[in-house]
């Protein structure tokens, strides 16, 4: 890495990264979040269930689109909540209310996702569901 001056404003330029190993970093930190966060595996879990029901129920193109981008918005979420959790312990170990706001503000935006989420599944699925009996 170099440190870089430019008009008395300096800032740090990394030295050129392929975008192969851009990805890697990325898929390190998705296996990480997977490997060690309990509630990513819960995520991952219904993700797994929405695909195979989505299958099962053959649901529209439409359907797919919703379900996808739920899914990514709750996983993507999850992994931001962790990097906020992880910054804040790397920063303190005390009892902290700044802390404590940070990481409960990053769970609360997964669990609001996670809901709203849920009841769209609930209506795509519901209908499909209550049309086998």
């Amino acid at each position: 890495m170099a440190l870089k001056d430019k008009k008395n404003k300096k800032y740090i330029v990394e030295d050129k990264k392929s975008v192969l190993k851009s990805f890697g970093h990325a898929l390190d930190g998705i296996r990480y979040a997977f490997s060690t966060e309990y509630h990513m595996i819960v995520h991952g879990y219904f993700a797994i269930c929405v695909i195979i029901a989505g299958v099962l129920f053959q649901i529209s193109y439409f359907e797919w689109l919703i379900c996808l981008i739920l899914i990514g918005s709750v996983i993507a979420l999850e992994l931001v909540n962790t990097a906020i959790e992880s910054v804040t312990n790397m920063i303190t170990t005390d009892n902290n209310f700044y802390a404590k706001v940070a990481k409960d503000l990053s769970a609360g935006a997964v669990l609001v996702m996670s809901v709203v989420a849920g009841f769209i599944g609930l209506i795509i699925f519901l209908p499909k569901l209550f049309e086998l009996f």
